[in-house]
């Protein structure tokens, strides 16, 4: 006798090549009661809950450690291991406390989008109808078990995988697993061992639903063991790639380091030529070191994204990887979904075309759709989507669906095949002794080559491919009347002389917003591609209305993407508006030929075959209504209506990440040089120190902390989807930031070193040069502050008002008064060495610091003039 219920561990049986009986004896389970309770718990205890493996949590020791991984980051702890080595805890304590700050805010970020995710599959958590102990119950579909003895009917969604013991009409839409866009007819009879899982038909998987008819199933498998689970297990292998700020990141980071050791060993020896105490010149060398180190970009850039994350949340956008949202911001080709994400995914009955009949009588579309209803199994609110409009097209026609098929009996029927994409029906005639009625619905050129041959066949075959040029989807509705003895032979297997009723043209209406979002993605310079299962055809047309598709713009379908290889489907791909007839897997193909050629891409996705694709892509984006578990996991981002507005959105404002980030960056860099300039400057001139290390770290992690959170927060820019995406490979500091950058420093480190040159002359006290030195720099940082918020506008526009920064002004107004404490309030005085100000003093510093903002004033003005000239010269 073979074993029963396999070992978990031990290859399964081929379920779908063994008879039912065979199957309920192996799992020893009785079809007619279920299993009890207790059966129940111990197979649980066995099997374990049928859940899709998930990735096993990362310590929390891990989880803090990450972000130490950065290059600035890393450079920070070496600073601090410097300063605690010289005894100066304070200074290496204070760099600690923006390192742990910096890791905790990424650590409440992520968690916080890893809640969202829970609540969402909470939300969809599945609920499965089993037969236990002789009764009917609703379970979570987390408790099915191998043996339970599952209850669908049309609508359901399968819960685990199962063997059919029973099937009614049955057809499963099986594209989540498979790819498959047809619903699939199903039945009880065992297939070969060998067949692969799109063409076992005795069998219901996992993650799929029941478009048609009802049944009655043994669970075979649950969790891991499904073929879900198989490929869940494949694509949590898959390697995530970088995402270009990471990219960045680290390269500009390890330039940094070399740069920031450069800088120690140059102070190192001009401090050992001038006589410098080892003690004093290892401590002025930290400084500097922290000095080149913009110890808030780390800070900032984590800020900036837990902004973005935010706001995107608002708008329906889950990002469950915090460095997505810059990611989607330099995106520069979407490969999109149609149905549901462009589209409603509501078919509508949109034209109706009635064939001529012999005789010359008039077909009415009420008789079209008559029959069309009969040929159909859903009901107005349920079922397959093609048929539901047809239902619902015939109600407005006063046909009601219940009443026709009590009319019309249904004695037989062919479900829909994929493979001859047809359907058929035999119904009872009306009274004795008349003929039956076989009804025969499907694609138009597997029904029409069953119709007479008349001129009404040319007519129909023109007039479908007139309507799928117009996006619809064509179905053909043909007829026979049958003699008593030929209805008495049942339904025939090749049902032929059949007379054409006419066409039905069925719709799925793009979404209003989509063509405004689509607009927007082009004036952004982001390129649109539709990825579709259906005609090429129906995918075009939807594509031109949508304007993804314009003149000279190809499609390509499965079977010509197959036939290329990858330096042909790269050539390919610039032509190419729409891909139509596309299986899931190919999915993957086309995301892996478009970063080959530079891209950086966002891929929509639903469906378990869209998975490897999803963590290809350098964002993919999981739709969170209709999209199954593997793809939200493989996913960075999970859109919660399913909508490519809603993607477009975070792009947007991954784009005011981005921008906002190349402000702080800015900001940074020209306070960092300043410093640093300042201090090799008065190295060189043989003068004082004109900075404590311990007030470099005030201006560093304080006053620049304040600051930088404020421009992180700033609202996007009315312009920013009018410019192109950002270069793959662009630099973090590019040449234009490198010339403000120079700019601004230089015209701080003159102001700096005019009044240091200044006040000596005069013969002032050490201690209070030291702090107005230190005041007029961070004066001059409040200034630069405004100087980097636009490259072009002025530093006073849009400080106020609906499109002002309310952060900013409060990020001012605290920094003016920690800055008022750590000048006149004895102990923080006596912490950072400095001395209260005459107000005559401050009043001078603020008008000698605005005068960076005039130097910056002046080229923003150059740099409009240069742009307003073209246009000047060619109107």
């Amino acid at each position: 006798m073979p074993p029963l219920l396999p070992d978990p561990a031990d290859a399964p049986p081929a379920w779908h090549a063994l008879p039912p009986d065979e199957v309920l004896r192996r799992l020893q389970v009785d079809a007619d009661r279920g299993l009890d309770e207790a059966e129940v718990a111990r197979r649980r205890a066995r099997h374990g809950d049928n859940r899709l493996p998930q990735p096993a949590p990362s310590p929390a020791w891990r989880r803090w450690l990450r972000p130490f991984a950065s290059p600035l980051v890393l450079i920070l702890v070496a600073a601090a291991a410097l300063a605690l080595l010289l005894g100066h805890r304070g200074d290496a304590g204070v760099i600690a406390l923006v390192i742990v700050v910096n890791a905790l805010i990424g650590q409440l970020q992520e968690g916080r989008a890893e809640r969202s995710m829970a609540a969402l599959r909470r939300l969809s958590a599945l609920q499965a109808s089993v037969l236990r102990d002789g009764r009917a119950q609703s379970v979570a579909a987390a408790a099915l078990v191998p043996g339970d003895i599952l209850l669908l009917a049309a609508g359901d969604a399968v819960g685990a995988d199962a063997r059919l013991l029973e099937a009614v009409r049955l057809q499963a839409a099986e594209a989540a697993l498979t790819g498959e866009s047809v619903p699939v007819a199903k039945s009880v009879l065992a297939v070969a061992a060998e067949a692969a899982p799109a063409e076992r038909a005795s069998m219901l998987h996992s993650g799929t639903h029941l478009s048609a008819g009802r049944a009655r199933a043994v669970v075979v498998a649950t969790g891991a063991a499904t073929e879900v689970g198989r490929i869940a297990g494949l694509t949590a292998a898959a390697v995530e790639p970088a995402t270009p700020l990471e990219r960045r990141i680290a390269r500009f980071g390890r330039a940094l380091a070399w740069a920031a050791l450069g800088l120690f060993l140059l102070v190192l020896a001009l401090g050992l030529l001038r006589g410098l105490p080892a003690g004093e010149l290892l401590m002025v060398a930290v400084s500097q070191m922290v000095s080149m180190v913009p110890e808030g970009l780390p800070v900032a850039v984590t800020l900036a994204l837990a902004a973005g994350m935010q706001r995107m949340a608002a708008q329906g956008a889950i990002i469950r990887r915090l460095s997505a949202v810059e990611t989607l911001g330099a995106t520069t080709v979407i490969c999109t979904d149609k149905t549901g994400t462009l589209t409603r995914n509501e078919m509508t009955v949109q034209a109706l075309w009635c064939a001529p009949q012999p005789d010359g009588a008039a077909l009415a579309p009420r008789d079209l759709l008559e029959a069309a209803v009969l040929c159909s199994d859903a009901e107005a609110a349920s079922g397959d989507p093609t048929e539901v409009a047809l239902v619902v097209a015939a109600a407005r026609q006063g046909l009601e669906a219940q009443a026709l098929r009590r009319q019309w009996p249904r004695l037989a029927e062919q479900p829909f095949d994929a493979q001859v994409q047809r359907m058929a029906t035999l119904h009872r005639p009306l009274a004795p002794g008349e003929g039956a009625r076989l009804i025969v619905k499907g694609a138009p050129e597997a029904v029409l080559a069953r119709c007479r041959p008349g001129p009404a066949l040319h007519a129909a075959r023109a007039q479908a491919e007139a309507m799928a040029a117009q996006a619809l989807r064509v179905l053909a509705v043909a007829e026979r009347r049958l003699a008593p003895d030929e209805a008495a032979a049942g339904l025939p297997a090749e049902p032929a002389d059949l007379g054409l009723l006419g066409l039905v043209g069925q719709i799925d209406p793009p979404r209003e917003e989509a063509r405004d979002a689509v607009a927007a993605c082009r004036a952004a310079g982001i390129r649109t591609v539709m990825i579709t299962g259906d005609h090429a055809l129906t995918g075009l047309a939807i594509a031109r209305r949508l304007d993804i598709a314009r003149d000279g713009d190809q499609v390509m379908d499965g079977a010509a993407l197959e036939r290329l290889d990858a330096a042909g489907l790269r050539e390919a791909l610039p032509r190419v508006a729409v891909f139509a007839r596309v299986q899931p897997a190919q999915k993957l193909r086309i995301v892996e030929a478009l970063q080959a050629g530079g891209e950086v891409v966002a891929m929509t996705g639903d469906g378990v075959n869209d998975a490897p694709a999803l963590a290809q892509a350098d964002v993919g984006v999981a739709m969170g209504r209709t999209g199954t578990e593997v793809a939200k996991g493989a996913a960075k981002v999970v859109l919660t209506d399913d909508r490519f507005t809603t993607l477009v959105e975070a792009v947007r404002q991954g784009r005011a990440v981005s921008a906002n980030l190349k402000k702080v960056i800015l900001f940074l860099f020209a306070t960092s040089l300043d410093e640093v300039a300042l201090l090799l400057l008065a190295l060189l001139a043989g003068w004082p120190m004109p900075l404590d290390a311990v007030q470099i770290l005030w201006i560093n992690l304080v006053t620049e902390a304040t600051l930088t959170l404020a421009l992180v927060l700033d609202p996007p820019e009315a312009a920013l989807m009018r410019r192109p995406p950002r270069p793959r490979d662009d630099a973090l500091v590019g040449r234009e930031a490198i010339g403000r950058i120079a700019l601004m420093a230089l015209a701080t480190v003159c102001l700096c070193t005019g009044w240091m040159a200044w006040r000596q002359a005069q013969g002032v006290p050490a201690g209070v040069l030291r702090t107005e030195v230190f005041t007029l720099l961070v004066l001059c940082q409040w200034f630069n502050l405004l100087n980097c918020r636009s490259a072009q506008a002025s530093a006073l526009s849009g400080l106020t008002g609906a499109a002002g920064n309310r952060w900013l002004l409060a990020g001012l107004g605290l920094s003016v008064v920690l800055q008022a404490l750590v000048l006149a309030w004895p102990p923080l005085a006596a912490m950072f060495h400095t001395v209260p100000l005459p107000a005559g003093t401050l009043a001078a510093l603020t008008g000698l610091a605005a005068g960076v903002m005039l130097v910056e004033e002046l080229r923003k003005a150059r740099v409009r003039r240069r742009a307003r000239g073209p246009r000047r010269a060619g109107g």
